[in-house]
């Protein structure tokens, strides 16, 4: 699932990621693409609160933030 969260600032890119990630099944994977600089921290920081894994995160030549995330089990 692909997450346009882009001229987004802090905190929405991590509530966006948080209300999107009970839609995705555990084990799969939510790409988000952010333009916030913050989000390269606070969005691996939420990940490992609520137990999802952060597997690349990359920043492309238009400056978008890209972050992929693998959802983790529920319960």
């Amino acid at each position: 699932m692909d997450l346009d969260a882009r001229y987004l600032l802090c905190p929405m890119p991590v509530i966006r990621v948080s209300a999107a990630i009970g839609r995705v099944a555990a084990g799969d994977t939510l790409t988000v693409r952010c333009t916030d600089p913050g989000a390269l921290h606070d969005i691996p920081a939420w990940c490992r609160l609520e137990g999802h894994e952060v597997v690349e995160t990359r920043t492309e030549v238009s400056g978008d933030i890209v972050i992929v995330i693998r959802a983790g089990g529920r319960g």
